[in-house]
């Protein structure tokens, strides 16, 4: 990457070569869906959720962070994984820019774009939306010609909400229709905890639909490493709620 500051266009041409197109097979202008995996990177659960969102018709995208940088799962695992460097708010940028770039196709919806992130993707996604909208902000010199105003929802599953994450319990900028899912069993996080955070989101007129799912962090990612525990069944109702989440934006006048 860079040393220098990137600008949207310029993040978003590092990103693209290593973004999943997944939709139906046409040029029709779509509702988007962008996703942003974990800290561990692309796992399978990824996928099922973009098929879900193609038989929804939409399109949907996924964002990989790691490609671009030329980082390992191995390296992300001792070092994003454990908060020693790239961060949900170093992370934030790619959100951005992704954003910026998908919102260009002529096969999206503009005004019909979510995003949707998975833990440390959550968390980035977070930033993104308390980001004071100012030339060089999240480390973009023309991020504050960023237009979020016609972002449609955000889907948040675990997301981390930890210490860590500083600006957790600031008011979003833009409000939005939010989805956020919590884990009962999370050993990232408490649903009390999950739950002012939700309240913080509420703050400035954004919606929260909060479920919390009875299992632990990443129950719908089909493996099982340390206090995470894959559940089936869990994943199928976090499929069919992520399906649902689209259908209620896209039937929106």
């Amino acid at each position: 990457m860079s040393s220098t500051m990137d600008t949207l266009s310029s993040r978003w041409a590092l990103l693209e070569p290593h973004v999943t197109v997944v939709g139906p097979d046409d040029d029709i202008a779509r509702p988007a869906v962008l996703l942003f995996h974990g800290c561990g990177g692309l796992r399978n659960h990824l996928p099922r959720y973009a098929e879900a969102a193609k038989a929804a018709g939409w399109r949907c995208f996924i964002v990989d962070s790691y490609g671009p940088r030329g980082w390992t799962r191995l390296r992300t695992l001792f070092t994003v994984c454990t908060n020693l460097a790239f961060r949900g708010i170093d992370r934030a940028s790619d959100v951005a820019a992704a954003f910026y770039g998908i919102s260009q196709r002529s096969d999206v919806d503009a005004d019909k774009m979510v995003l949707a992130g998975w833990s440390h993707g959550g968390w980035s996604i977070m930033e993104l939306m308390t980001a004071h909208p100012a030339a060089g902000a999240l480390g973009l010199a023309d991020f504050d010609k960023l237009d979020l105003s016609k972002l449609a929802g955000v889907w948040m599953a675990y997301a981390y909400v930890g210490p860590l994450a500083p600006n957790r319990l600031k008011p979003w900028r833009h409000p939005q229709q939010v989805y956020a899912v919590t884990c009962s069993r999370d050993h990232l996080t408490t649903v009390r905890n999950a739950e002012k955070v939700n309240d913080a989101i509420r703050a400035n007129g954004s919606t929260v639909e909060h479920w919390v799912a009875d299992g632990t962090h990443a129950f719908d990612e089909p493996t099982s490493n340390g206090p995470m525990k894959h559940h089936p069944e869990r994943t199928l109702e976090a499929l069919d709620r992520f399906t649902s989440f689209l259908k209620g934006i896209a039937a929106k006048g």
